[in-house]
């Protein structure tokens, strides 16, 4: 049933949507996040790429929000995903933003810093890797 919702949704935004499509996958995402009875970790993933790679930077909180949604998504979401508009950037955002998400986003994000998970982290790196990821390079 994964690869079917994935290759849905690649088919109808591509891996590198277009921005009029944002509202889109907002909707779907949470949508997904709030739907107690299936957990589909890899398509929640694909959704989060997605924005990764739309680069708005108040998705930060959303994709932190996927992540944090049970310890598979935890794992399954990158730190990285959260940083689509780059980690200073996002840093900034989530500093600003005075939400206990925003704050908490921001801790996560100092700690994988400081473990070195941003080591050579770019979003042109990102995205390749992504499109690689998904057979799509």
């Amino acid at each position: 049933m994964t690869i079917d919702r994935i290759d849905e949704l690649l088919h109808l935004y591509g891996l590198v949507p277009k921005l009029s499509k944002l509202a889109d996958i907002r909707t779907l995402l949470v949508n997904e996040l709030n739907n107690q009875e299936f957990e589909d970790n890899e398509y929640i993933k694909t959704l989060c790429i997605q924005l990764f790679i739309i680069g708005q930077v108040e998705d930060s909180i959303l994709i932190w929000k996927a992540k944090k949604k049970n310890f598979d998504t935890f794992c399954y979401i990158d730190v990285q995903l959260l940083c689509g508009a780059g980690l200073e950037q996002t840093k900034m955002y989530l500093g600003d933003a005075n939400i206990f998400d925003a704050l908490d986003a921001l801790a996560y994000l100092k700690k994988a810093e400081l473990a070195k998970d941003f080591v050579g982290f770019s979003r042109e790196n990102s995205i390749n890797f992504y499109l690689g990821y998904y057979g799509l390079s």
